[in-house]
């Protein structure tokens, strides 16, 4: 029996504006890479056109693949496609919260920055027999439209009652999860449809692909929501899910749960660079349980035209246009303006890109959100990213009254980075100072540079 794998994303699926530059280099981003099983859906919103494409984490043999979608609409198969896994992998790299880092220059010398470069989808089931129509209806189940796109089996089912649905998809070999009934009434009291897709086998097999592609859906509706409610059903513990939304005007936040701001902005030690990784996951596992995980997490709000640092190379038009992006004209890009992934800005031909993309991060089960998502665009165009700043101090050699203070100074530096990482990640700051020490981050200041030959007399001034 096929094993429903995915039913939680259904559909609801430039110039810069004035900011102080962050500069600094771009080092390591906190990708979808690490979070296990990190669903990954990209809505493109404006007026009351959605376009959805959802990155399915479908491990496994492509035969038990399934998944159900609530959608506002009918869908037509004019308006599904299968997407390109690369352009949203493209778009989780460039939207990442990143790790960026600073040079101190000679304290001697007027305060400035040296900046240095481091390395640093679907289709309708073939369920065209009429034995399968007739048990659909005599459950109270219509099958409004069925058919083919790329390597998935589509159909869009509608109906009067959930136990019906339910027994139906059940029998037709969609293993639905416990509780299943109990949702699905909730969204046909809605008039909802639903979206039911599985791997056409002969088609996938001439593809050529080794992987499941994205699926696409457009459709038209004045609701602009992400039913999550049917996925929790599936989880034995919590949901992750990255979702990116493009837009013409500005930010999209929920509208029936809070909007949170990841930490940003520290001073870190610098031996997080080996380990920024593990340093984001229990970050953000630690602003999720502050939170009760009752909260969608923003890690990015920037406008396509640009980015400071920046984490990936930005996404071309047709890409963004490919995502849904539909306002956005096909005119040729220039290359990305100064340093390539390191920060800066795209200017586009043809006048402003006109697309903003917001990152949010949910970590949720079915207790910390009982409801769908519901979301809005707003006229909010600020930027925000999740950067987090390493900053190594002067190696060179310093004598001159600034250079006492400045050395002073770097104790309760590096004091204030071991606290604050401790509180970011829970981790003891015991360890954090050892690994600090370990990696020439030392407490002792003079002790560090007693080898030195200058050191007695930059003291003694």
């Amino acid at each position: 029996m096929m094993k429903l794998l995915i039913a939680l994303m259904g559909l609801a699926v430039m110039m810069p504006t004035s900011a102080q530059a962050f500069c600094g280099f771009y080092v390591a981003k906190a990708d979808a890479s690490l979070f296990n099983e990190a669903s990954k859906v990209v809505i493109s919103r404006h007026e009351d056109r959605t376009v959805m494409t959802m990155a399915n984490d479908f491990k496994g043999d492509t035969k038990d693949f399934a998944i159900v979608i609530p959608v506002p609409t009918a869908v037509k198969k004019s308006q599904v496609n299968v997407g390109d896994i690369k352009v949203i992998d493209h778009l989780d790299a460039y939207t990442a919260p990143r790790l960026v880092e600073y040079f101190d220059n000679d304290p001697c010398q007027q305060i400035y920055r040296r900046e240095m470069m481091m390395k640093n989808s679907m289709a309708p089931m073939a369920m065209s027999d009429s034995a399968g129509a007739s048990s659909a209806k005599a459950l109270g189940v219509t099958i409004e439209d069925s058919y083919t796109v790329g390597e998935y089996d589509i159909l869009i089912l509608s109906a009067k009652q959930s136990d019906g649905l339910n027994q139906w998809l059940n029998q037709e070999g969609y293993k639905m999860p416990k509780g299943a009934s109990k949702v699905l009434k909730s969204y046909i009291k809605q008039d909802m449809k639903f979206f039911v897709a599985k791997v056409n086998l002969k088609k996938f097999e001439k593809s050529g692909y080794s992987f499941l592609r994205p699926l696409q859906v457009a459709y038209e509706s004045a609701k602009f929501m992400l039913p999550v409610r049917l996925g929790t059903l599936n989880s034995k513990g919590y949901q992750e899910l990255l979702l990116f939304t493009l837009t013409k005007n500005g930010r999209v936040e929920p509208t029936n749960y809070r909007t949170t701001k990841i930490p940003t902005g520290m001073d870190i030690p610098l031996y997080v660079a080996d380990e920024f990784g593990e340093f984001y996951k229990a970050m953000f596992k630690t602003a999720v349980e502050k939170e009760k995980m009752k909260t969608v997490m923003l890690e990015y709000a920037w406008d396509m035209a640009w980015c400071d640092p920046c984490a990936a190379d930005p996404l071309p038009r047709k890409d963004l246009r490919g995502l849904g992006a539909w306002w956005i004209d096909d005119a040729v890009d220039q290359q990305p303006i100064g340093r390539p992934v390191s920060r800066r800005i795209m200017q586009p031909q043809g006048g402003p890109l006109n697309a903003f993309v917001t990152r949010m991060h949910v970590r949720y089960n079915a207790d910390t959100f009982p409801e769908e998502i519901m979301l809005q665009t707003t006229d909010d165009r600020e930027n925000f990213q999740g950067r987090y700043v390493l900053r190594h101090p002067f190696k060179g050699k310093a004598q001159c009254e600034a250079a006492g203070e400045y050395y002073d100074g770097l104790k309760k530096r590096f004091d204030k980075e071991a606290k604050t990482l401790a509180n970011l990640t829970g981790w003891d700051v015991n360890d954090i100072r050892r690994k600090m020490e370990k990696n020439g981050q030392s407490f002792d200041i003079k002790e560090a540079i007693k080898n030195e030959p200058w050191w007695e007399d930059m003291w003694n001034k």
